[in-house]
């Protein structure tokens, strides 16, 4: 069906993000997951912050986007939160995108380019009381208002990385639901 790549988030490749990652292939997509810490994983948002800082965030875009350059162009590109630095940048500059799942952040478009490409659908899934999507919640709306295929799903509360099922964080509700839509979008491209 479609070829997906996506990336963790900054506690590294999670049993949760390998889950969620076999719900999709459980429906027929092939899904790639590209360890951008190389095996490594940290028990705290901000254990994985800190070895983020001191590789730097523009070292691990740049690992993300060496890691597909061997993976089909014509893939959808997902993250979650600092996933997707990496996922955005690709969905924006690579030739071939089908699309873009952009779970817990989204970035300024300008920071990969002048405009979201046309023909790139996208969605952005978050909390709406997330701290750390507050920071981004501007990016989201600019990109919604600005692209006809970009679609924001805000799901009540306030914790970060709820889709991913290994962490404390995890909402079983909104997880199902993200994960469906995340299956539809992906059943559409």
């Amino acid at each position: 069906m479609t070829e997906v790549v996506l990336f963790h988030h900054s506690q590294g490749l999670t049993p949760g993000v390998a889950a969620f990652a076999d719900e999709l292939r459980a429906v027929g997509h092939t899904v790639h997951t590209p360890d951008l810490f190389d095996g490594r994983t940290f028990d705290s948002l901000e254990e994985g912050q800190g070895y983020v800082e001191q590789i730097g965030f523009g070292e691990i875009t740049e690992r993300g986007v060496r890691a597909a350059e061997h993976l089909p162009q014509d893939a959808v590109y997902a993250g979650f939160s600092l996933g997707v630095l990496p996922a955005q940048k690709l969905a924006q500059t690579r030739a071939g995108a089908r699309g873009a799942l952009l779970f817990h952040a989204c970035i300024p478009v300008s920071e990969f380019g002048a405009a979201w490409p046309d023909g790139v659908p996208v969605q952005v899934h978050a909390k709406e009381s997330d701290p750390f999507f507050a920071e981004d919640i501007d990016a989201a709306r600019a990109l919604v208002s600005d692209c006809a295929d970009a679609e924001m799903f805000l799901y009540p509360g306030d914790q970060h990385l709820f889709a991913d099922s290994s962490l404390p964080s995890h909402d079983l509700d909104a997880a199902k639901l993200l994960t469906q839509r995340a299956i539809e979008f992906l059943g559409s491209r």
